[in-house]
């Protein structure tokens, strides 16, 4: 049992041990992200949702 817990711990020692090396970092160029047409979408979802809780609230 002591060799097997020996073995696993070096087995762990050895794995980290050759993770790195010495090649240079791949660094992948940014993405440009082009802006869509100038809709208001984000402006008209939350009113009409707005819009929907009020009438709810003023039927009840």
């Amino acid at each position: 049992m002591k060799k097997l817990v020996l073995a696993a711990a070096l087995t762990a020692a050895a794995s980290t041990a050759f993770a790195g090396s010495m090649a240079e970092p791949v660094v992948e160029p940014p993405v440009i992200e082009e802006e869509a047409s100038s809709s208001n979408a984000a402006i008209w979802v939350p009113l009409i949702l707005l819009a929907v809780i009020a009438a709810a609230a003023a039927n009840s």
